[in-house]
């Protein structure tokens, strides 16, 4: 048995070629939390839909849409956090992009929602910003090593071992 076991490689940092236990982490913590989010979104969309007094519509806010109209918005934009947080295990560079602008539009989204659900808006906006972090830090391999692919080419089609 000890004959088949791989030695141990040391992981490096965000700039290495490999990534380390911190790094996969946070892609899996995006995907995560981007899934949390999404259906948070969503289910928050649908009850909206089915019973408009879900959320109570607040006096002279400026932003004040139909709670209906805020169902649908939520359920969309839930729908499509869904997809992204999918697309994250890909490991592609625009699946980071996606995620990154998907998670940005998510915290826009609950910017405007605050009035009608103040307090979880606040905790899915810092969410969304943990998101973002963890996305924009590490490096595109991240991805690759969780899902165990090892030969990747840059969307120029070279491969660059370096940067794997």
């Amino acid at each position: 048995m000890a004959e088949h076991a791989r030695p141990q490689e040391p992981a490096a940092g965000p700039q290495g070629s490999q990534a380390g236990p911190l790094a996969v982490a946070t892609v899996v913590f995006s995907v995560c939390v981007l899934t949390i989010v999404g259906s948070y979104h969503s289910i928050a969309g649908f009850a909206a839909i089915v019973d408009d007094r879900f959320f109570t519509r607040p006096d002279d806010y400026p932003y004040a849409l139909d709670v209906t109209t805020w169902g649908w918005l939520h359920l969309i934009i839930g729908m499509i956090v869904l997809a992204a947080a999918l697309t994250l295990l890909s490991g592609y560079l625009w699946a980071r992009a996606v995620g990154v602008t998907v998670a940005g539009l998510s915290a826009l989204e609950c910017y405007f929602f605050t009035p009608y659900y103040p307090v979880w808006c606040v905790v899915m906006i810092a969410l969304d910003v943990l998101v973002i972090w963890s996305l924009v830090r590490y490096a595109r391999p991240v991805s690759h090593t969780l899902l165990g692919v090892e030969d990747v080419a840059d969307a120029d089609g070279t491969d660059d071992p370096t940067r794997r």
